[in-house]
């Protein structure tokens, strides 16, 4: 049997997710609108539709969701392109046990394929992963099952066969609803009661993977 596991990206292996959380509420205050730290956490990972619908939800039809995420985007660009992007713990060391012991790595993320390439690239793991699958190939993105159920019809595989590695709700949704066996480690927030049904194992870093994988 193929040995697959699938990664997110942003706040899985990327330490990114912290800019997001701190550029949707700065975005949002340059149109007037007023974004809690709650509800800036639960878009980590959100894909189209939904993305826009929970915004048009919290601050009405009129919102320019584009505009605003144009905006976030180029706020959020200019302090990586500053400070540069880190990897989260661990993740050098587990990828190389990986490809060492013969697994099938890809990323399935709710970023659009040309940034998730460059950051990839920024970070020198752009070789690491046999494809890189975005929520833009598919009609829904995370918490939908799709970006799992593709990225697994891509590489050949039974979703149920498959680890996925994720670090919020949203992607530990998508992976769960898709029938993986769902690693979470976690970023920003821990997991509750609802996530940890969902999961197959929580671990505090990437390296802490290579045990699992060694005795399951």
């Amino acid at each position: 049997m193929q040995k697959t596991i699938i990664f997110d990206m942003d706040g899985t292996l990327v330490d990114t997710e912290k800019y997001y959380r701190k550029y949707w509420p700065m975005a949002l205050r340059e149109f007037g609108y007023e974004m809690t730290d709650e509800q800036a956490l639960s878009m980590r990972s959100l894909g189209r539709p939904f993305a826009v619908e929970r915004l048009k939800a919290w601050f009405g039809e009129e919102i320019d969701y584009w505009a605003v995420r144009e905006r976030r985007k180029a706020l959020m660009e200019a302090e990586i392109r500053e400070k540069g992007l880190e990897l989260r713990p661990g993740c050098m060391e587990l990828l190389s046990w990986l490809r060492e012991n013969g697994w099938t790595t890809a990323i399935a993320t709710a970023t659009d394929e040309e940034r998730a390439r460059d950051y990839l690239k920024r970070i020198g793991l752009q070789d690491s992963f046999s494809r890189v699958i975005s929520a833009t190939m598919v009609k829904q993105g995370k918490p939908a099952p799709d970006i799992y159920l593709y990225t697994c019809e891509v590489l050949g595989v039974k979703p149920q066969d498959v680890y996925a590695v994720e670090d919020s709700p949203n992607g530990i949704l998508s992976a769960s609803r898709a029938g993986c066996r769902v690693i979470m480690v976690p970023d920003q927030t821990p997991s509750d009661e609802e996530l940890s049904a969902r999961i197959w194992r929580e671990v505090p870093t990437l390296s802490d993977i290579i045990g699992l994988l060694e005795t399951s």
